[in-house]
């Protein structure tokens, strides 16, 4: 067990409030999933267990790992409730009993308010990057939420940092929470973080350096402003490097295709602002760099965790400039160490090297609900062994549509057979995304 869940699970599983502070890739996930699902009595067709998110891709990510974990409880029912979807599939599913409800403030509060959701039987409720909820706004609709659940529940709040509002709320919604705090700040030897000073106007033009110097195969890059982070995504792709953006203002769809391509290696680098980048879990993230930094040097560490996870080693490179040493200043303290500065004399970039993601995404118009299963597009690529399996990479399928990974020489390839062809004996359209 990693450390937050040695320390917290014996308190959950003893029915009690918990408190926690746990930095990001922790496994606190699967310390509160297992907790919730001890609680949970399938023959009982009532929301038992409530999992508030902040954005809907921890919420999705959450959902994920906690169907993965319920496959040894037959029968055991989630549904999802987050804004950027059509609500009536959602009131239709609710209506089945659900044992967990997953979602954001904001949907799990009209859900209630149109009475489809029902939380009278709610035994455990989780507030889940419960810092990050308050930051984006949600403390009334938490509120609302908590208005209408059983006083007699287990509340179980977890944080990656821990403001003084934090305290405020456990006091308010919580019953002699036992506290948790696991070690917040990243192992250096682990994470390897390097600053570069730079002047007005060099920002974009160090970016590119530091890209063709380290030649990461994949990079998360965070900008402060959702703005600056599409402007910045589009400069990077007039300069030959397949990046895309992730921010609040993206539909639902299109967040779907970003977090898709990224995940399976159709693109290199991710642009994102802190609140979008919220619940990403990316096997493998190479590289992660602070186009600006954040004022808040937990929100830095909550950044650069993004790489160096599961044991593996991570680099983090930060931008800065004369005007901006106050945040170096306080990052130092906040992990009582000196930053390691570089000189941009000492970077090596490569003239005209371009990073090409080794795969190409292919969107199939069906999904779960066209009864689509991933063997089945599987099979339908390399059947009458026109390709081998190994070309083929990651496949992810969502409700109404489906992504498949492969390899950038058989794209083309790929996209004849799945598009002239048939999946599960119908034939669906086909698309390559850029």
């Amino acid at each position: 067990m990693t450390p937050i869940q040695a320390q917290s699970l014996p308190v959950i599983l003893n029915g009690e409030d918990l408190l926690a502070q746990a930095k990001t890739g922790s496994g606190k996930t699967a310390a509160f999933a297992i907790g919730l699902l001890d609680r949970v009595e399938v023959q009982t067709c009532a929301s038992q267990a409530l999992v508030l998110c902040p954005t809907r891709e921890l919420a999705e990510q959450v959902s994920r790992e906690i169907r993965c974990l319920a496959r040894a409880m037959p029968n055991t029912r989630l549904v999802t409730l987050c804004g950027g979807k059509p609500a009536g599939p959602q009131r239709d599913s609710l209506q089945h009993g659900p044992h967990i409800v997953v979602g954001t403030p904001g949907r799990v509060v009209q859900h209630l308010q149109q009475g489809a959701l029902q939380l009278q039987h709610l035994k455990v409720l989780v507030l889940d990057e419960a810092d990050r909820m308050l930051d984006m706004g949600f403390q009334e609709d938490i509120m609302h939420i908590i208005d209408m659940t059983p006083r007699q529940r287990q509340t179980l709040l977890f944080s990656a940092t821990y403001p003084q509002r934090i305290k405020q709320v456990s006091d308010l919604v919580q019953n002699n929470p036992v506290e948790v705090r696991v070690e917040s700040l990243h192992d250096s030897n682990k994470i390897k973080q390097v600053f570069y000073e730079i002047r007005k106007g060099e920002r974009t033009r160090t970016l590119i350096a530091l890209l063709q110097h380290y030649r990461p195969e994949s990079s998360v890059i965070f900008c402060n402003r959702k703005q600056q982070c599409q402007e910045l995504a589009d400069e990077l792709w007039q300069q030959g490097f397949h990046a895309q953006a992730l921010h609040g203002d993206l539909e639902q769809k299109g967040r779907d295709q970003v977090l898709a391509q990224f995940a399976n290696k159709s693109s290199s680098i991710l642009v994102a602002t802190d609140v979008a980048a919220r619940g990403l879990d990316i096997k493998d993230l190479q590289v992660v760099i602070n186009f600006e930094l954040s004022p808040d040097p937990q929100i830095y560490i909550h950044r650069i965790g993004r790489t160096g996870r599961a044991g593996k080693e991570g680099l983090a490179l930060s931008l800065f400039m004369e005007s901006e040493k106050y945040k170096l200043e306080s990052i130092e303290a906040y992990q009582d160490s000196a930053v390691r500065i570089e000189k941009l004399s000492s970077l090596r970039p490569r003239e005209n090297f371009r990073l090409s993601p080794p795969m190409v995404t292919l969107c199939i118009n069906g999904g779960r609900k066209n009864k689509v299963r991933a063997g089945d597009i599987l099979g339908a690529l390399t059947a009458k062994s026109q390709l081998e399996g190994k070309q083929i990479g990651k496949i992810e399928l969502l409700d109404l549509v489906a992504y498949v990974a492969v390899e950038r020489p058989i794209a083309r390839q790929a996209l004849k057979i799945l598009s002239e062809g048939k999946i599960k004996g119908r034939k669906f359209k086909v698309r390559k995304l850029r």
